[in-house]
């Protein structure tokens, strides 16, 4: 069960539009180390997000993927958030919905890469802040080192194509933007082997 120091975090379409930090965040929410939430309209937006990239991936392949977070993340679904939408002010009015998404859904914040889109301003008021992926994940790993290592560890050795190695994993990480999460993860590489 996740402890009540541990956040609740809104994960914005940009970080789930990441295979790869999609595995991070759903692996440690699975493991407890912080709550995962999002919505239908968040998975539609990193669905079409993967869709403008990589076109040559199946749709069905990310609706299984969908599914699997659903699925494996335990009440990390925020329903009866629209409501909310249009009484809402952001710079960007499209992102109202995960504004509103975090607010119904009890967040601490909203973990995203666009922070410019959610001023501390407008967030304080609801109670909320957002965060960088790196930041977020940085602080956890920094609160529960053996755990967070642990859930690391896993979707390192789950990755087969093609299988990384330690130092071939955190390059990976590191060019998804999580710099300091990886220069804290270097000194406890015999934790993620």
């Amino acid at each position: 069960m996740v402890d009540s120091r541990y956040h609740t975090a809104l994960l914005d379409s940009n970080i789930l539009a990441s295979i790869t930090l999609t595995d991070v965040f759903v692996q440690l929410a699975v493991d407890d180390v912080y709550r995962a939430k999002w919505t239908a309209d968040i998975h539609r937006e990193w669905i079409a997000a993967v869709h403008t990239f990589r076109s040559n991936i199946k749709h069905e392949r990310l609706e299984r993927r969908r599914r699997q977070m659903d699925a494996k993340t335990r009440d990390a679904l925020v329903l009866g958030y629209e409501g909310l939408i249009g009484g809402l002010s952001l710079p960007d009015s499209n992102d109202r919905h995960v504004l509103a998404a975090a607010i119904v859904g009890n967040c601490d914040l909203i973990v995203t890469k666009n922070l410019k889109d959610f001023p501390s301003g407008i967030l304080v008021s609801h109670g909320l802040s957002a965060k960088h992926p790196d930041t977020f994940l940085s602080e956890l790993l920094d609160h529960d080192r053996l755990t967070f290592c642990e859930s690391i560890r896993k979707v390192r050795i789950r990755a087969t194509n093609p299988p990384f190695t330690v130092d071939e994993f955190l390059r990976k990480l590191s060019n998804e933007g999580l710099v300091e999460t990886v220069a804290m993860l270097q000194l406890c590489t015999d934790l993620i082997c």
